[in-house]
């Protein structure tokens, strides 16, 4: 798989959980979507920030 699928998949994968959970957002399950995409998109970008850093 290359880079670029190997992250496209999961932050597709976030911004749906955001989207649902937005639309379900007055159920609890809704919330806990747009607490898991946020989180997911959050970690993605951390990543990404700690693979460029030098080691």
């Amino acid at each position: 798989m290359s880079p670029f699928l190997a992250l496209l998949i999961p932050v597709c994968a976030s911004l749906l959980l955001l989207t649902l959970g937005f639309g379900l957002r007055e159920r609890d399950v809704g919330v806990l979507m747009m607490w898991v995409g946020t989180l997911g998109i959050f970690g993605l970008t951390c990543w990404k920030i700690l693979e460029k850093l030098p080691s």
